[in-house]
């Protein structure tokens, strides 16, 4: 910790002199109680009356992503920009926290940011959103005809919105500005009340408001980890059925489960040092090695020329598709839903992202997080889902059957049953979403411990505590039924709604962070 001031404001405190080092405040105890809680709360109600439950979540899901989606549009939209500004300003040279050099090295610093937001979905997603679009046109296409040429372009362009600058820029952008400033310049810990720090100070650093502040925040990342975890083994669950014969039932998903829960907690005992960097390593290398071999195998000239071209649309029109109000019935199901999920993880994400990215600056922040890492994401969209997308113009219903008849999950494995050496490249791949979600699990179960413990490096027994909570809840919802979990997935976009005023807060606090670092450094 540095031991020159810090502003508030107008108001100039000493850091040396901090009071957060000095005592455990009571806010610290009400965060675990609040989120384990409600935890609880949230599990006895799935288990007592689970369609009665899951058709209350599902109403208030719809109302909150209908009430809230145009706002959490623009607010992406700003943040994005005030981002990119940022970045190109003055500020952007502005090395954030106390290192002159990165103590991680940037290879393994991309991968662990990579890995920990794409997950598991990343892979399913990938397939199967091109797919969706590609059948049936997005409303910022009109007059485009499903299932023909002229939707390959859209249909890509709308799938690169949902996993694109937008998307990313939130994750780890100005909230990891905000947070690298009030922790290594004021002294702050590393927890979501922190965004606030440099318009209130310390006003919420002993206050219940912060501790709902913090527990809004892990409530809904929890959600959104849980959820692809507990998706996760009934997806293996039916991938294993296809391909190998074993029956997907309860059990073996529950085995499935216990599998995954077992490898990420290893990871999360490990430390960040060991497990997750060498996890988030391997997954680049392997989802790097199978994007060769689909590219070799499968229609590269296809895939390059419709990225170049949906990339290009994406471009063109990601003003309109952006703000687009047009269809809400069909904005709840895409745009806001994601929108909402990634909203609800920004403040843990940039917690994890702050944690790794000491002596960066703004400007590689950014332009790694908001530009780069969407780029490399819209390309993989491109492979699996263009591949996909080839195979049905080929031959109509060769992917879409399996869709409409198994859902998610079907799309990856039909599109990649007819490409060679499909019985190498399924459970390659099969393998790779697996570590990914581990990783996920991994990386915010250590999130979750250092906001609840207060501690940059949280306690072995902090971190398997989550990882294996987190497992639990998901082995408890698979019990349930299929709704436990849908229950859960929706729930992350309710959370969203107090989560996203306390992102919108960052508009403000991350210019003034920059501006502050940029001033520390010069003095």
């Amino acid at each position: 910790m540095q031991s020159s001031a810090c502003h508030i404001g107008n108001k100039l405190v000493p850091t040396s002199t901090n009071k957060y080092t000095k005592k455990r405040h009571i806010g610290d105890k009400l965060v675990p109680t609040l989120t384990i809680g409600f935890i609880s709360l949230f599990l006895l109600a799935a288990l007592f009356d689970l369609s009665r439950f899951t058709t209350l979540i599902q109403s208030l899901f719809s109302s909150a992503a209908s009430q809230f989606g145009y706002w959490w549009q623009w607010l992406m939209v700003v943040n994005f920009a005030l981002a990119l500004l940022i970045a190109v300003s003055r500020y952007g040279k502005t090395r954030m926290g106390t290192q002159a050099k990165p103590s991680i090295g940037t290879f393994r610093w991309l991968a662990m940011i990579m890995c920990t937001l794409l997950a598991g979905g990343g892979v399913f997603w990938s397939a199967a959103e091109p797919i969706y679009h590609f059948i049936t046109p997005s409303p910022s296409y009109n007059g485009v005809v499903g299932s023909t040429a002229s939707a390959v372009v859209p249909a890509l362009s709308q799938s690169f919105l949902h996993w694109g600058f937008l998307a990313w820029s939130v994750l780890g952008t100005l909230a990891t500005i905000v947070l690298m400033y009030a922790h290594h310049q004021c002294g702050v810990k590393l927890r979501p009340r922190a965004l606030l720090y440099p318009l209130l100070g310390d006003r919420l650093e002993n206050h219940w408001l912060g501790a709902v502040i913090d527990a809004c925040s892990i409530i809904a990342v929890a959600a959104g980890t849980i959820g692809p975890i507990g998706f996760l083994a009934s997806q293996l669950g039916y991938s294993l059925e296809v391909i190998a014969g074993i029956e997907n039932n309860v059990s073996s998903q529950l085995a499935i489960l216990a599998a995954v829960v077992a490898a990420y907690s290893l990871s999360a005992a490990s430390g960040m040092d060991k497990g997750l960097q060498w996890l988030s390593r391997a997954n680049v290398i392997g989802a790097f090695g199978l994007l060769l071999v689909m590219l070799i195998f499968g229609p590269t000239q296809f895939i390059f020329e419709q990225f170049g071209n949906g990339f290009a649309s994406y471009l063109t029109n990601l003003p309109a598709m952006s703000l687009t109000n047009d269809s809400a019935d069909w904005n709840i199901w895409w745009t806001w839903f994601f929108w909402g999920w990634f909203i609800g993880f920004a403040p843990m994400m940039a917690i994890f992202i702050a944690r790794i990215s000491e002596g960066r600056s703004i400007r590689e922040l950014v332009l790694a997080v908001a530009i780069g890492a969407p780029i490399v994401t819209n390309f993989w969209f491109s492979v699996l889902g263009g591949t996909g997308i080839f195979l049905e113009l080929q031959t109509p219903g060769i992917i879409s059957g399996p869709l409409n008849d198994a859902g998610l999950p079907a799309v990856l494995l039909a599109s990649l049953s007819q490409l060679p050496y499909s019985s190498i490249l399924l459970p390659a791949f099969l393998v790779l979403t697996t570590t990914f979600v581990v990783t996920t699990g991994d990386s915010m179960a250590y999130a979750i411990a250092m906001v609840v413990s207060g501690d940059d490096k949280p306690s072995r027994v902090h971190r398997l505590f989550w990882a294996i909570i987190m497992g639990c809840v998901a082995a408890v919802l698979l019990l349930a039924g299929d709704g436990g979990l849908n229950a859960l997935q929706s729930f992350i976009v309710i959370t969203a709604v107090p989560v996203s005023f306390i992102v919108a807060v960052t508009l403000i606090t991350g210019p003034i962070a920059a501006m502050k670092m940029s001033q520390a450094q010069k003095q």
